[in-house]
């Protein structure tokens, strides 16, 4: 983008030059000049002497004020030139800046110019999906109409619907966290009966077992306990036998 900036006059300019040219300028000493040339001319060789010392001093003390008027026009000059200089440096400085400034902005323009937004690889809503789903102030003909307003309304709804897919997202994360913080506490439940269930089952094994030996221990009790009594009635029952015989 080229930016012409010219350097026209300006108020300030015409102002300091105006005060410049206001400054009162100093006599000139031609004249006193020409009357002391005249005191030493023929004219005055009949003349005393103390009038034309009179008449000289008096030019002198004329041509000091002057002298002492032309000194104070040359410091009243040389302040306005130190004056319009100081403001010429300033514009100057000015100047530069708005170059700087101008050329600053056009390195920025060129740099907008070539940057490549993500929007453009974003995948978002179809035309047809934008003008079902979107509000219908996003949408109207004038929008339609202009493909850059169109643009901004088609990635603000995307936008929109972007934060309201991850807000639901999030909300369904949370129900997924609760039902499973659920799913926990029932399988934590769920194991907790199971071993309550196989410390009875071991229980129960455990008497049924211990019934049967116990049983069992009866029966070889009685049988031996059998045993020995057929062993002690063994002759007993012999003689009688033979008694009987």
């Amino acid at each position: 983008m080229a930016v012409d900036l010219k350097t026209e006059p300006n108020d300030s300019d015409t102002s300091m030059a105006d005060a410049s040219n206001d400054l009162p300028m100093p006599p000139t000493p031609d004249a006193v000049v020409e009357q002391l040339q005249d005191l030493v001319s023929s004219h005055y060789l009949n003349v005393e002497p103390s009038t034309v010392h009179i008449r000289a001093a008096a030019l002198f003390a004329r041509l000091k004020a002057l002298n002492r008027a032309a000194n104070a026009a040359a410091r009243a000059r040389k302040q306005a030139t130190a004056d319009a200089r100081h403001e010429m440096d300033q514009t100057h400085l000015g100047l530069q800046n708005l170059l700087y400034e101008k050329r600053h902005l056009e390195r920025e323009i060129d740099k907008c110019r070539q940057f490549a937004s993500i929007y453009q690889d974003v995948p978002f809503h179809s035309l047809e999906e934008f003008e079902e789903l979107a509000p219908v102030e996003a949408r109207t003909e004038e929008v339609m109409r202009n493909e850059h307003q169109l643009m901004l309304n088609r990635l603000s709804f995307e936008l929109a619907e972007r934060q309201r897919l991850d807000l639901k997202k999030k909300e369904l994360l949370q129900q997924k966290e609760e039902l499973l913080k659920q799913s926990r506490i029932k399988l934590a439940t769920m194991e907790s009966v199971k071993t309550q269930i196989d410390a009875l089952m071991k229980a129960f094994n455990f008497l049924s077992t211990d019934s049967k030996r116990r049983s069992d221990s009866n029966e070889y009790t009685d049988s031996i306990g059998s045993s020995k009594e057929s062993r002690r009635n063994g002759p007993s029952n012999i003689i009688n036998r033979r008694r009987i015989s």
